[in-house]
């Protein structure tokens, strides 16, 4: 039987993981040896993998995740109260199962963007899909989307997406009309999906913040109450990891 038309034709299907395995085979000397079962299983295995692998790759992709952050390498060391048993708990990913939320609170420079990607990261590997947005900058991004006519594209996205995270909350004053999509983006997954706040204000200060008492009290509702609350301490970890030495004068 000539086996390149049939490399062809797999290659044809797109069934990738099928060719590479496929090809491998065929320069096993041992090969003779195993059953037509046997040899096929191991290529529907590595199709498996390969698609499984590229459904991966596009989640992170769509992610845009703000740190290459990785569950496994979170610092429990470094005295910043973080709760450990906590976060180890939240690796299987049953708190976005249950649609709830999760709040990083701490000054800057103490980790919780990395934190919050880390999370993310974990999430992308058990399956959900993932959004990471700076919130200044998905409110720029709002009001060009009502501007072009793709408002409406953007928010059933963001409303499908499994998580999505909302960095640097609290850091620009917002305005009355990006209050109300706020509010309509956290009704829209009220729920139903999962979002991760990172925010240098404290929980208590973001009534304040947001400024509005109703739209506060309504926007408070649909993401404080069903939400993890981690806040983090210490010195900045920027410059506990900085490499900069500076060196003084003779003279100082």
């Amino acid at each position: 039987m000539l086996t390149h038309p049939i490399l062809d034709e797999i290659n044809t299907l797109k069934l990738t993981g099928m060719h590479k395995a496929l090809s491998e085979q065929l320069n096993m000397p041992e090969v003779e040896s195993m059953d037509f079962m046997a040899r096929l299983g191991l290529m529907v295995d590595r199709e498996t993998s390969e698609r499984a692998n590229r459904r991966l790759q596009t989640r992170l992709k769509k992610a845009k995740l703000r740190q290459q952050a990785c569950f496994e390498d979170i610092d429990f060391r470094t005295p910043r109260g973080l709760d450990k048993q906590l976060i180890l708990s939240l690796a299987s990913c049953d708190w976005i199962k249950k649609a709830n939320n999760i709040l990083l609170t701490g000054a800057t420079g103490t980790g919780k963007s990395y934190l919050a990607c880390a999370l993310a990261h974990k999430s992308c590997l058990e399956g959900h899909t993932v959004r990471y947005m700076r919130l200044p900058r998905l409110m720029e991004e709002i009001g060009i989307a009502r501007a072009d006519g793709s408002y409406g594209r953007l928010m059933m996205d963001l409303a499908r997406t499994d998580l999505i995270i909302l960095d640097d909350w609290g850091l620009a004053a917002m305005t009355k009309p990006q209050r109300n999509d706020l509010l309509e983006i956290l009704e829209d997954r009220n729920g139903l999906k999962s979002t991760i706040v990172t925010s240098q204000l404290p929980v208590e200060a973001w009534h304040e913040y947001i400024g509005d008492p109703t739209l506060a009290d309504a926007i408070l509702d649909r993401l404080v109450h069903s939400a993890y609350k981690i806040n983090l301490k210490g010195e900045s970890m920027r410059k506990k990891n900085s490499t900069l030495t500076i060196k003084k004068h003779p003279a100082e």
